[in-house]
């Protein structure tokens, strides 16, 4: 079909089995970007930011193609949420999350190396998250999930008993929300099954 190839400039593993999911095999490059660098206290702009600095690290090592930067947050109570540092600190999280509301962020950059154009969006998606024991907590953090994930919880996986419902897109709190990529996409004049395998 002659289409650009898709690099996501992530090393996230859900991110790529989301794209996958729809029909995209996406070309992973992980920027590597130093996140801490940046300092944001509004998380919309602060994912924005990070994402497009990841895309716009990766950009120059392709001559062609569509390159896609995301992060994300969970903003709750005022504070902003990245990936917890250490097992304690996502049990001290999880004991201000569990019964609580947060609001996921996703910053969504497409860099369109063939047309020069940079799309930057962002999507946001209220979670609802359980009461949760004690012994609950320290159990879910054992199993190592929350340390690998903005927020300190995935929904695709052991996360997703202890959410009670969200409200607005559900592959967003995932880690890219595939109905704003399809829009970003038509926006570049594309459509999503141009990169279906």
């Amino acid at each position: 079909m002659g289409i650009s190839p898709f690099i996501l400039a992530s090393a996230s593993p859900a991110r790529r089995k989301l794209l996958q999911t729809v029909g995209i095999e996406p070309i992973v490059y992980p920027s590597d970007f130093d996140e801490s660098q940046i300092q944001i206290d509004e998380p919309g702009q602060l994912v924005q930011t990070l994402a497009q600095h990841k895309a716009e690290t990766v950009a120059p090592q392709f001559a062609s193609g569509l390159i896609m930067g995301c992060d994300s947050v969970l903003a709750l109570n005022g504070e902003i949420y990245g990936k917890p540092a250490d097992t304690s600190e996502a049990i001290a999280r999880w004991q201000i999350m569990q019964g609580n509301v947060g609001d996921l962020y996703t910053g969504h950059v497409l860099i369109d190396l063939d047309k020069n154009r940079t799309l930057v969006k962002c999507q946001v998606t209220r979670v609802y998250f359980a009461q949760m024991s004690d012994r609950t907590i320290q159990a879910y953090v054992a199993t190592g999930e929350p340390l690998t994930c903005a927020g300190a919880f995935a929904l695709e996986g052991f996360g997703s008993l202890f959410v009670e419902k969200i409200d607005g897109c559900h592959s967003n709190v995932i880690g890219l929300s595939l109905p704003l990529l399809r829009q970003m996409l038509a926006e570049l004049g594309y459509d999503v099954t141009d990169f279906w395998q």
